[in-house]
């Protein structure tokens, strides 16, 4: 089914098990498979292909110029697989002649809403992508990687097979394939004070624990540091709190103060 507002180009190769929705537009050489479904308000340029059952969300881009200076509006292709999700406001670019005129994406992966995959990016299959995070050019991203939220991936970096990457993340290096990278640069800038004021907390107990604090983090050796702690300390119900916190799940690890930028 395809909506009567929608704007295709005669010289496109749509399937007829295909549903477009309202105020789509889709140009000339483009090629739709069967069984893909495509919102309202989509845009699909350029040289495009988009493999079954795959699903786009509204107000997506797919297969414009791509965001390269250099880019001269070559001849270049986009190729998208099968049973993809591309969720909304995801954009995703054309190749360029420099980088093999091709950008391809495998099967079954899941961009969420205003991911962005640059030219010549090669995408694997069960590929997750979260929310807003923009992939430069020419990545690599094997089979099975899942990249968190707000996350970002430098130009040319390769994250091999099974990877995972944890949210805001910036992506500067090539990632082992089964390799967990992180961001961790969150660190503590101290106590919330002020949150425990206003929740009525004794002066007393915040005043230890505002000392135990500088006890707790004096080195990156929390254990060592626990383990010397004042005893009067440990009768300090929120110190104990935040002892508990700590060595509840040692497998964990524990935001502190030493940032590692």
């Amino acid at each position: 089914m395809i909506h009567k507002t929608s704007i295709i180009d005669s010289k496109s190769k749509i399937s007829k098990k295909v549903k477009i929705g309202p105020y789509t537009v889709i140009g000339p050489n483009v090629e739709i498979n069967d069984e893909v479904e495509i919102s309202s308000h989509v845009n699909i340029a350029g040289r495009t292909k988009i493999g079954a059952g795959t699903k786009i969300f509204p107000f997506a881009s797919i297969g414009a110029y791509p965001q390269d200076i250099k880019y001269k509006g070559e001849d270049t292709r986009l190729e998208i697989g099968k049973n993809n999700k591309i969720r909304e406001y995801v954009t995703i670019n054309p190749g360029t002649s420099g980088g093999g005129g091709l950008t391809k994406i495998g099967n079954n992966c899941l961009f969420m809403i205003s991911s962005h995959i640059a030219h010549d990016c090669r995408i694997g299959n069960n590929v997750i992508i979260a929310n807003n995070v923009p992939l430069g050019g020419h990545v690599t991203i094997e089979d099975n990687v899942v990249i968190g939220g707000n996350s970002a991936v430098q130009q040319f970096t390769r994250i091999g097979k099974l990877a995972m990457i944890g949210g805001m993340t910036g992506v500067l290096n090539d990632v082992i394939p089964f390799g967990l990278s992180i961001g961790n640069r969150n660190y503590l800038q101290g106590l919330n004070l002020i949150g425990l004021r206003r929740n009525n907390y004794n002066n007393k107990d915040i005043l230890g624990l505002t000392e135990a604090y500088k006890e707790i983090f004096l080195t990156k050796n929390l254990n060592e540091n626990l383990d010397k702690l004042n005893g009067e300390f440990k009768e300090n119900p929120l110190v104990k709190e935040v002892i508990n916190f700590i060595t509840k799940d040692k497998k964990r690890s524990i935001c502190t103060p030493f940032s590692k930028e």
